[in-house]
């Protein structure tokens, strides 16, 4: 029976011996030995690494890792609640390659489909929260809360550097902005917002509707602060749930600023912390401040209306230490998920939903006072407040004894928040736990309180004679809706009458359409028969690793013992998921070298952050916070710089040599001229230019011997895996890409887990988090929960299984020859811009674009176009060179497929030097017309090439021909005419 390995790597021995042929080398040992420098290069399976195991083996394990947590009904919330996954969209988003397996659209002609699902989403976002723009997604709430503190302090007209934070925020998103505001130097204060601060020398606050307590503030209040704030100079950040926004005026009509929050309980599971779709939205003259991405619409070259990701230069790989943010990804197929939500139930239906959350809290809240207990706040949403004092883990023990998981706030406060998923059944459950924990009694003498159970009643607690009594603990009492309480008057009784929303949202079109499973299911296939994904083809992008996913690396993940965990579950309920992170974090150390793995970072960006912040707390504690300096190489990965900046370091660039390595006499004179104030160098392995330095050695000594330490880019780590470890040839402290490395498909762009690796002396600094359990750093947390984007760690844990660390080995050097097979195909057409001493590439290879475009006038953007018309999504463009292409094929290709890319490619530079002869005018071409739509065909065609030399270049596409949805698209049309929502329906007929 074949390996898994056998099926995840592309290339049979016979493909690969015709692969060295091509590339000159006898065997793939002798390839390796090449290619990777001798200084570097281990020949046997690091220690540590599993024996590879068959599919039925890995399922069986992880079946059994997740048997050993514990799915209770959970009330805990505190910004994470369960929910209902339209099966419809589980099925035809989560479960589906065709979304799953998307590259960030960063080619909008095939990428429209995911385009409008992230324009679903910044238009319920901006509809819910009452602001003028908001982005295609962050990476979780507080997150997104730490990038609105950071826009804030751009755009305050305030010179102070003081930014508050009310006190009724949740616990993770403060200690977010605590890691985030010491290195840049923000006086971060938590407060109580709504009784009238100090905003002296004030830049923002923030504060959260509703509170973490559950408290709701009444409109006057929301509204005497923001104009405080604002006489103030400072810009006001509102935490917004979005659910409750559906029955609450938006943060925009009171005044606000900026909106963050979480989309998580728009149908995506709790999955133990993530990965979940934050959200950042803006008022009117904030929009280029924003930072992550934002979607615009804008138009293609026939006039048609086309997407594409808006106000590019925004993006942090190209403005470096300029950035404002390190964020390059966004949690798109979560944000996907989450818009589709919206779509599937329309505003009527979530406000329903919002209802019923709220009046099951109103009737818990009823029967607690029916009881003798109170909550704390009178005005609330979904969650309640309750003062038991000295009894709060008596009530959380009584509510775990009924399967039911509360929050202990401290030890005299408990608070319980109520979801989409709460039944009658479990309110009236609940009341009599917290009832028979605190000794109180109904005046009947029931500690459960006979008031308790009609969930559907959502009068206020003074109640008529629709008051519900001990009849309605029959089964066909409770759960019922009465028509005349869920109105915007009676069925918001616990709300501030002022706060209640008053105004229309998710109005277009999109919102109502979709009403039936049918119809909602074609939508679904409507928009990804646009895309181009990994189960179309190829997706060769350079320094991305769009290699298989596995059926099998993703079964576990919506299974319920892994989806349905809270985050601040009790660790007696998490002891599967407490055990696969320690097999993953193990497996990564052994793989890498390193001593520590943290799992919390959850995007690449969020790890490089985690690695410099250990290096910076490191050098403190060592009495040498002074070092501040970090060298980069002009050469590296744009969050690098971006990164660097926002851990509060001062950046200097490192030239590259002409062959693409770091400059070793350029870095000596770096070296010595920052030695007294030099905290770390930045440098990617292999390099960015796709090889491996021979004297990455001699840099890490360099920097080593002047007190600094080394900071090693893990993104191109599955060059290495198997072969080298950055741990053990110099690296201090690396951040892995698991959505590249390890196998986590990118989703359009998102999610991702950005871990990050650390010898023994930077482990102590390492992210901590404010739910750690005893013993561990509650401090540093980079991320809202502890362990990141925990419900996808199957997906890697898994493929590590599969493979084991000959597996791996394996997939590192197929990879290898793939990218060496490419580049010497592509060399005579393309130039190889750069290879190592042994004359070959490593993972990926860069092919120099600008001879081509020198003789005839053929652009890499012509190019990449032109790709589309043979079925491919284009290489990285000009990245890290201006006019050039990086290719990176994976090992997970077949030769088949190698050889169809490579057949285009020799294709195209045919057409090209048709251009150049002048056969072809150089402004009219089926490289500059490219690409081309099925539509273009039926229209008057006056162009000096074919139909069938425009759709059909290569006979293969008879049988299997992808047809993009628009012509090449307009950025710069759909920058001066920016909108970022759904226009209005006369917007989707021509712009001609």
């Amino acid at each position: 029976m074949r390996s898994f390995a056998d099926r995840h790597v592309g290339t049979t021995e016979a493909d690969q011996r015709q692969m060295l042929a091509a590339v000159g080398a006898e065997s793939l040992p002798a390839l390796l030995d090449a290619a990777l420098p001798a200084s570097i290069r281990e020949d046997t399976v690091p220690a540590g690494l599993p024996e590879p195991a068959d599919e039925a083996t890995v399922l069986a394990r992880l079946r059994a890792l997740a048997g050993h947590n514990t799915v209770r009904t959970s009330m805990i919330g505190q910004g994470y609640y369960d929910t209902h996954t339209p099966p419809v969209i589980q099925r035809n988003v989560l479960e589906n390659p065709a979304w799953y397996t998307a590259y960030t659209p960063y080619q909008p002609e095939i990428s429209q489909g995911r385009l409008e699902a992230l324009l679903n989403f910044q238009t319920m976002v901006i509809d819910l929260t009452g602001l003028a723009v908001a982005g295609s997604s962050m990476l979780d709430e507080a997150t997104a809360a730490a990038e609105g503190m950071l826009l804030a302090r751009r755009a305050a007209r305030g010179a102070g550097n003081r930014f508050l934070v009310d006190a009724d925020t949740f616990r993770q998103t403060r200690a977010v902005l605590e890691t985030r505001a010491a290195p840049v130097g923000i006086e971060l204060e938590v407060t109580d917002l709504l009784a009238e601060p100090d905003l002296d020398g004030v830049f923002g606050v923030l504060v959260q509707v509703p509170g973490a307590s559950g408290r709701v503030p009444d409109r006057a209040a929301l509204e005497r602060l923001t104009a405080a704030a604002h006489d103030a100079g400072a810009l006001v950040v509102v935490a917004a749930d979005l659910l409750a926004c559906t029955v609450l005026a938006g943060p925009g009509e009171y005044g606000a600023d900026i909106a963050v929050g979480t989309t998580q309980r728009f149908g995506v599971p709790m999955g133990f912390g993530g990965p979940h779709a934050g959200y950042l939205a803006v008022r009117e003259g904030l929009t280029r401040q924003l930072p992550g991405r934002l979607v615009g619409v804008s138009r293609d070259a026939d006039g048609e209306r086309a997407l594409r990701l808006a106000l590019q230069t925004r993006e942090q790989h190209i403005r470096r230490e300029k950035a404002t943010s390190n964020i390059c990804t966004a949690q798109v197929l979560l944000a996907v998920m989450a818009a589709m939500y919206a779509v599937y139930h329309g505003p009527d239906g979530l406000r329903s939903i919002a209802e019923q959350v709220h009046g099951r809290a109103v009737a818990l809240a009823d029967a607690l006072r029916a009881g003798g207990v109170e909550p704390v706040h009178a005005t609330f949403f979904d969650t309640l407040e309750l003062a038991v004092p000295g009894r709060a883990e008596a009530v959380a023990a009584a509510a775990l004894a009924r399967d039911i998981t509360v929050w202990v706030e401290d030890a005299d406060q408990v608070r319980i928040s109520t979801d989409e998923t709460t039944t009658p059944e479990t309110v009236a459950t609940l009341a009599a736990a917290v009832l028979t924990a605190v000794g109180a009694e109904a005046d009947d003498g029931d500690p459960a309180g006979g008031a308790a159970v009609d969930a559907g009643a959502t009068r206020p607690s003074d109640g008529g004679s629709d008051a519900v009594g001990p009849d309605a603990t029959r089964p066909d009492a409770v759960g019922r809706t009465d028509p005349d309480a869920v109105g915007p008057d009676g069925g918001l009784p616990a709300l501030p009458a002022d706060l209640r929303r008053t105004t229309a949202y998710l109005t277009h079109p999109v919102f109502t359409s979709h009403r039936t499973e049918t119809a909602m299911m074609r939508y679904l296939r409507r928009l990804a028969d646009k895309d181009y994904a990994l189960d179309r083809g190829m997706i060769p992008l350079g320094s991305c690793t769009m290699k298989l996913n596995a059926a099998v690396e993703m079964a576990a993940v919506t299974w319920p013992e892994f989806a349905r965990i809270h985050p601040f579950a009790p660790a007696a309920d998490v002891a599967g998921y407490q055990a696969l992170v320690g097999d993953l974090a193990g497996w990564l150390a052994a793989a890498t070298g390193y001593d520590a793995v943290s799992l919390q970072p959850n995007a690449g960006s969020q790890g490089e952050l985690a690695g410099l912040l250990a290096i910076r707390g490191y050098h403190a504690s060592r009495g040498e916070g002074h070092r501040d300096v970090c060298l980069i190489p002009a050469s590296a990965h744009g969050t690098n710089a971006a990164s660097a900046v926002l851990a509060g370091l001062r950046v200097v660039v490192v030239a590259t040599d002409e062959n693409g390595n770091v400059d070793l006499a350029d870095l000596d004179r770096r070296v010595a001229e920052h030695a007294a104030d030099l905290a770390a160098i930045m440098i990617t392995y292999p390099s960015t230019h796709g090889v491996y330095e021979e004297h990455v050695g001699r840099v890490c000594a360099a920097v080593h011997d002047a007190g600094g330490q080394v900071y090693i880019d893990g993104a191109n780590l599955n060059a290495l895996l198997g072969h080298a470890r950055p741990g053990a040839f110099g690296g201090d402290v690396s951040h892995l890409n698991l959505h590249k490395t390890f196998c986590i498909p990118h989703g359009g762009g998102g999610p991702g887990v950005g871990p990050v690796a650390a010898r023994a002396h930077l482990a102590p600094f390492l992210p901590g988090h404010p739910t750690a359990l005893p013993g561990g750093r509650r401090d540093g947390a980079v991320a809202a929960a502890a362990y990141g984007s925990p419900s996808i760690l199957p997906i890697s844990w898994a493929y590590i299984a599969l493979m084991g660390g000959t597996g791996l080995r394996r997939a590192t050097g197929a990879a290898v020859l793939a990218a060496n097979y490419v580049a010497a195909r592509l060399d005579p057409h393309f130039p190889v811009l750069y290879r190592g001493p042994g004359g070959y590439v490593a993972h990926e290879c860069v092919l120099d674009l600008r001879p081509l475009r020198a003789a005839t006038g053929i652009t890499v953007d012509d190019v990449a176009k032109r790709l589309i018309d043979y079925g491919f999504h284009a290489p990285t463009m000009s990245f890290p060179v201006a006019g050039t292409l990086m290719v990176e094929p994976t090992e997970s290709e077949d030769l088949a497929e190698l050889d169809r890319f490579c057949e285009a490619m020799v294709a195209i530079a045919a057409e090209a030097a048709k251009v150049g002869a002048g056969e072809w005018p150089r402004e009219d071409n089926p490289l500059v017309g490219a690409p081309h739509t099925a539509r273009s065909l039926t229209e008057e065609w006056d162009h000096p090439y074919t139909r069938a030399e425009a759709v059909y270049p290569v006979p293969g596409l008879l049988a299997d021909k992808y047809w993009p949805p628009v012509r090449r698209v307009d950025g710069a049309y759909g920058d001066r005419n920016l909108v970022c929502a759904c226009p209005p329906m006369e917007a989707y007929e021509p712009v001609r």
